[in-house]
C-alpha cells in the first residue's frame, strides 16, 4: 500500500495506473474507519483494478468549530485497516494542501435544489462543503468509479446530481448501510457515545422502523406520525433533531404519484448527532431498509 500526502505525486501514480489500462475506484472518507467504510472498500474492489481511499476531515462541511475539533482522528489504525484490505493507494492531504488560500477564498461548488433543503436547511453550507471537496478529490484522483454509503442519503443524492450536471465521467455506486447487531447504523460518531448512550442509541432505528410500519398500515398523516415518533425518541432519552418523510427520488413532499418514500431521521444523544434512513415502497407496500456509511457525515 502506498500513502501519499502530496497531490502531484499522487497524480503521477494515478497516471501510471491509467497508462497500464487499470481501472480506478475511489472511496473518500474522513477517517476513523469502521466496518461500514471497509464495506465501501470491498465494493470498490468489485468495480476496479485499483482502489484509492482518501482520509481527510473536511473543514468546509462543518458549521461548528467544536464539532470539527472533536471529530475522531485515528490515522494509524485507519492505515492498518486499509493495508489489511490490500488497498493500493491512500491519500492523506492536510487542510492547508486542500485549501491553500483558506476556506473563504476557495472556489465552491453548489448543487441547487438538493443542497439547501432538509438537512441542508438546518446546516447552511454543509453540502456546499461536501460538493466542493468531493469535486476537488475527483479532479485529483480521476476515478472511474466512486463508492458512497447510502446512510448519508441526501449526500449521495447531492453527489449524483453534481456528477450528472458537471458531466463527470464517473460511475457513482451507492452502498447499503452496515449496522451493528442491535440495528444501530455504523458511524464514526458512535465512538463518542457514553456506555449509557450507546445502549439507548438503537432507539433511532427502532423508531424509524415504527414509522415505516405506520405508513404501511395506512397512516398518511405524516405530520402526526412524525410527532408520535418524536415522542418515542424523547421517552428514550434522545433529543429529536429532524424527521422527514419525502419522495425518495426528488426529496420533495410525497405525492399520490410517488412510488417510494424515504424516512430521514436525526437525533442527538448528548452532544452526538446520529442519523439514519429507510426507504419505503409505496406502490407495493414492501419496505427496504437502506443499510450503509455514518456517518461520516461525509463518511
Amino acid at each position: 500500500m502506498q500513502s501519499f500526502d502530496d497531490i502531484a505525486l499522487l497524480r503521477e501514480q494515478i497516471k501510471l495506473y491509467k497508462r497500464e489500462g487499470r481501472k480506478v475506484a475511489f472511496v473518500p472518507t474522513m477517517g476513523n474507519l469502521h466496518e461500514g467504510h471497509l464495506t465501501l472498500v470491498r465494493k470498490a474492489r468489485e468495480h476496479a483494478d485499483v482502489v484509492v481511499v482518501s482520509i481527510f476531515v473536511n473543514p468546509m462541511q462543518f458549521e461548528r468549530a467544536d464539532d470539527l475539533a472533536n471529530y475522531p482522528r485515528t490515522m494509524e489504525a485507519d492505515l492498518e485497516k486499509l493495508s489489511a484490505e490490500a488497498v493500493e493507494v491512500v491519500f492523506t492531504p492536510t487542510p492547508e494542501m486542500m485549501y491553500p488560500q483558506g476556506l473563504d477564498s476557495h472556489t465552491a461548488v453548489e448543487v441547487p435544489g438538493l443542497s439547501n433543503i432538509l438537512e441542508g436547511a438546518s446546516r447552511p453550507g454543509h453540502f456546499r462543503g461536501v460538493a466542493t471537496v468531493v469535486t476537488k478529490l475527483f479532479n485529483i484522483v480521476q476515478p472511474d468509479v466512486a463508492c458512497f454509503g447510502k446512510k448519508d442519503f441526501q449526500q449521495l443524492a447531492v453527489i449524483r446530481k453534481m456528477v450528472e450536471d458537471l458531466a463527470m465521467d464517473i460511475k457513482i455506486v451507492g452502498v447499503a448501510t452496515v449496522r451493528e447487531m442491535d440495528g444501530l447504523a455504523m458511524s464514526s460518531r458512535n465512538n463518542l457515545l457514553t456506555v449509557d448512550e450507546r445502549q439507548r442509541a438503537p432507539v433511532l432505528a427502532r423508531t424509524m422502523r415504527w414509522i415505516s410500519s405506520a405508513i404501511r398500515g395506512g397512516r398518511d398523516d405524516y405530520a402526526s406520525v412524525v410527532e408520535d415518533a418524536n415522542d418515542q425518541l424523547r421517552a428514550a432519552g434522545l433529543n429529536p433533531d429532524e424527521i422527514f418523510i419525502r419522495d425518495s427520488r426528488t426529496l420533495q413532499a410525497v405525492t399520490p404519484e410517488s412510488k417510494q418514500a424515504v424516512i430521514l431521521m436525526s437525533a442527538f444523544l448528548g452532544n452526538v448527532r446520529l442519523i439514519d434512513n429507510q426507504t419505503l415502497d409505496l406502490a407495493s407496500e414492501k419496505d427496504e431498509v437502506v443499510t450503509e456509511e455514518s456517518h461520516s457525515e461525509a463518511n
